[in-house]
């Protein structure tokens, strides 16, 4: 009866061990690239977007909520314009739908600040920048050195 149960265990079991065929290193690389354990967000997105808003001054980050907020932002080279933005990560998977670009343009008016529109053209262009790098950031980590 032993015998009979070892076999039907292993009649089971043979199976399934061609399925994680391939490099396992290489799986194992690629989870822990996608998947993150000290922050709530994918990793690569979220320094990627760090990187990517260096040069604006952060009012707020949250990495378990996959927040990132700037204060304004004066260009020097068009000191009556300003922006700020706002990064959303919102998924542990490096997709391109996991990140959302939100921006507020103001421009000065008489001394005023007034609220102007942002071409969707621009937050598109943050997003794709943010996904590049978030990409090779992730190629970094996972190609052997």
């Amino acid at each position: 009866m032993t015998r009979l149960r070892y076999a039907a265990y292993l009649a089971l079991l043979l199976p399934l061990a061609a399925c994680g065929g391939g490099n396992k290193s290489r799986m194992k690389a690629d989870i822990a690239a996608s998947k993150v354990t000290t922050i709530g967000v994918n990793a690569d997105l979220w320094r990627a977007s760090l990187d990517t808003l260096s040069f604006m001054p952060l009012v707020q980050t949250d990495s378990n909520g996959g927040v990132i907020v700037t204060d304004w932002y004066v260009n020097p080279s068009s000191p009556a314009e300003r922006m700020k933005v706002t990064v959303t990560i919102l998924d542990q998977d490096l997709r391109a739908d996991a990140v959302l670009v939100a921006a507020l343009r103001q421009v000065n008016q008489g001394g005023q600040w007034v609220a102007a529109p942002v071409q969707a053209a621009t937050v598109q262009k943050l997003e794709d920048i943010i996904l590049t790098r978030a990409r090779d950031l992730r190629r970094a980590a996972v190609t052997p050195q």
